[in-house]
């Protein structure tokens, strides 16, 4: 059933970045995917499963993920003016593999994990 719920509340979100694309503000869609739905779900598992001390973990690894969002826009920013928006797109998104790797790279030596 929870497995259930939390693909029903993606396919929402999903379907209202669809709708606020359509609408006059349309740059709303870009701060929709930012709501932390999959966070919050996230979060519950880890707190109850894991802890209070794994949680708090986890929040520090979720600030320092925002570096590779932060980098998938700003390459994408700039990308979308010099090639074709699909061309773009995976292109930042590489970008966005690359910087992600490099953060659980350092995460793992910062904590000492194999």
């Amino acid at each position: 059933m929870n497995l259930i719920l939390k693909a029903l509340l993606g396919a929402l979100v999903v379907v209202l970045i669809g709708l606020l694309s359509k609408t006059r503000n349309y740059y709303l869609a870009g701060l929709l995917p930012l709501f932390p739905t999959f966070a919050l779900i996230a979060h519950y598992i880890v707190g109850n499963a894991r802890g209070i001390d794994a949680l708090r973990s986890t929040i520090i690894f979720g600030i320092w993920a925002t570096i590779p969002y932060l980098v998938y826009l700003i390459s994408l920013y700039f990308l979308v003016g010099s090639m074709r928006l699909s061309y773009a797109l995976l292109c930042a998104t590489l970008f966005w593999s690359a910087a992600a790797w490099l953060l659980v790279i350092f995460w793992r030596i910062g904590y000492g994990l194999n």
